[in-house]
């Protein structure tokens, strides 16, 4: 297998002269690299395009900013197809040759062969060791709240899922961007479900001391899920699959929600999240573009069709 291992690899980067400097591909391609960069704002990692020595644990490894970018990429949405990650030419990265098998090899990411609809692909994870690592070099000089990261696989089941939300998270941060917006961080539901848990169980340790009272724990589950822009419907709050936190050139800080849709989503839970005001994006069968996508209301009658 090892005969698909490109020699080439840390060949210097040539420039491409078959574009003029000012061409559209050329601004969409700079700002999707902005939006990888984004993920690796609060890390103290090198930036350049030379690789720079970084301790990890009780060793010294070599890395550069494109493998920084795959790692906090891969970290801030746990699962990407390999891809939809980009090596330091700019181009796709393969598990099998490049920087993402040198990263693999350094035990920094996993990957794994998938079938996504009727398609092939190779799902990147990071490892635990890749997680310590971004966490070892997170700067903690800002004010505002770190970009969490994530190893591993927790729901096998949902693969096909969530391995399009970093699909969903740039088409939805390319569409804010043309707007003026400057990306923050990236929230999945993982976080949110978390902090909502915490506040489940300190509502659970007050029911203890006092007689319980529906209509008044119903009414403070509403108001944790208003304090974050969380919809309750049916008195059930609502979580996004990602949520994106921007600021308008203003100052003022707003989020984006955004919802990948898949052909599971039927009935009752369907029409619910059809009334969330999430930003919504269709998973078909595989992928190669055949996935659709929304802005938020954009398509309301996108539900519809499972009901």
């Amino acid at each position: 297998m090892w005969r698909d291992v490109d020699p080439r690899d840390d060949e210097p980067e040539r420039p491409d002269l078959s574009r003029g400097s000012a061409s559209r591909s050329d601004e969409s391609d700079a700002q999707r690299d902005d939006l990888r960069g984004v993920l690796t704002r609060d890390l103290d990692l090198p930036r350049g395009s030379a690789r720079r020595p970084v301790r990890d644990r009780d060793r010294l490894i070599d890395l550069r900013d494109s493998e920084v970018r795959i790692l906090a990429t891969t970290g801030a949405f746990r699962v990407v197809v390999a891809s939809d990650l980009i090596d330091h030419r700019g181009r796709p990265a393969n598990a099998r040759s490049g920087e993402l098998r040198r990263l693999k090899e350094l035990d920094l990411v996993e990957t794994r062969p998938y079938v996504i609809g009727r398609e092939k692909a190779t799902l990147v994870t990071l490892t635990e060791r890749g997680r310590e690592l971004l966490k070892q070099h997170r700067r903690h000089d800002r004010l505002e709240a770190p970009q969490t990261y994530y190893a591993g696989i927790v729901k096998p089941r949902e693969l096909s899922h969530d391995s399009q939300l970093y699909r969903a998270y740039v088409r939805s941060a390319d569409r804010l961007k043309e707007n003026g917006v400057a990306v923050k961080r990236v929230v999945l539901d993982y976080e949110l479900k978390r902090d909502y848990q915490r506040f489940l169980s300190e509502l659970n340790r007050e029911r203890r001391r006092q007689e319980r009272d529906i209509d008044r724990e119903a009414g403070q589950v509403a108001e944790w899920a208003a304090s974050r822009d969380l919809p309750v419907i049916d008195g059930h709050v609502h979580f996004p699959d990602v949520r994106i936190e921007y600021e308008r050139p203003g100052g003022e800080r707003k989020i984006e929600d955004i919802e990948v849709v898949t052909p599971h989503y039927r009935g009752a839970y369907a029409a619910a999240k059809g009334r969330t005001g999430f930003s919504t994006y269709r998973i078909d069968t595989g992928l190669g573009g055949r996935s659709g996508g929304s802005g938020r209301s954009a398509h309301p009658r996108i539900f519809e069709e499972f009901l």
